[in-house]
């Protein structure tokens, strides 16, 4: 392996604080050692089965400017196992809190989950692979991140906050990450500092939105006021 520098390594250091404060959310924390009001955690379930309606149309776009074949394939399996195979695993997970398919179908997107989905398809709508891959990165590594500092503690009782934990660490999503870092690598590899700056600014943004994803499941929110 080259032990050349990898540009998602400094996206990484710029995004450090934020990821660290995600590590410390009472939120996460709660996941952590099992103590999370259910209540709490019902409204992640419920605000992430909406994010991942737009999660999936982001990889849409990534097979369409994707620049090479295997990279095509990739985004096509994995936009395929979002539509076909996790969304169901989210529905069946979210029967295990008491929550219907359609209930998760009448929720709304709260603002927070609208302004950050919103924000990820134009991204990969208007943007270069680049820009899409700086704002989809924060999701899909960050996970893997906080499963994996979770899984490294003692699990909690619930088996429900059990397993969430081990599928965020787990090897496949590890793998995924992996993948979208170093197709973020390969496809930034001679930017100019403004294009650098331009994917460090889009990375910060989208790993601001997933600290205040937690903020929302935390305290709730409405479009009221």
């Amino acid at each position: 392996m080259s032990d050349e520098p990898r540009f998602t390594d400094a996206l990484y250091r710029a995004a450090q604080p934020l990821w660290e404060a995600q590590l410390q959310h009472p939120f996460v924390m709660g996941i952590g050692d099992g103590t999370l009001e259910e209540a709490r955690f019902k409204r992640w379930v419920l605000q992430d089965y909406g994010y991942l309606k737009d999660f999936a149309r982001i990889f849409a776009w990534a097979v369409a400017k994707a620049d090479r074949l295997a990279s095509m394939g990739w985004y096509a399996r994995v936009l395929d196992l979002t539509l076909n195979g996790e969304m169901e695993l989210h529905r069946a997970y979210a029967a295990r809190f008491g929550i219907s398919e359609a209930e998760l179908e009448a929720e709304p997107m709260w603002p927070t989950t609208r302004a950050y989905t919103d924000f990820l398809v134009r991204t990969a709508a208007d943007g270069d692979m680049a820009d899409l891959l700086a704002a989809l990165l924060p999701c899909a590594w960050g996970y893997v991140v906080i499963g994996r500092a979770l899984a490294a503690q003692e699990p909690p009782q619930d088996p429900r906050y059990a397993d969430w934990i081990a599928q965020y660490a787990s090897d496949e999503f590890a793998g995924a990450a992996e993948w979208l870092r170093s197709e973020l690598d390969r496809v930034a590899a001679g930017a100019t500092d403004e294009k650098a700056g331009r994917l460090r600014e889009i990375f910060l943004l989208s790993s601001r939105y997933e600290l205040r994803f937690w903020d929302m499941c935390w305290d709730g929110e409405s479009w009221a006021g």
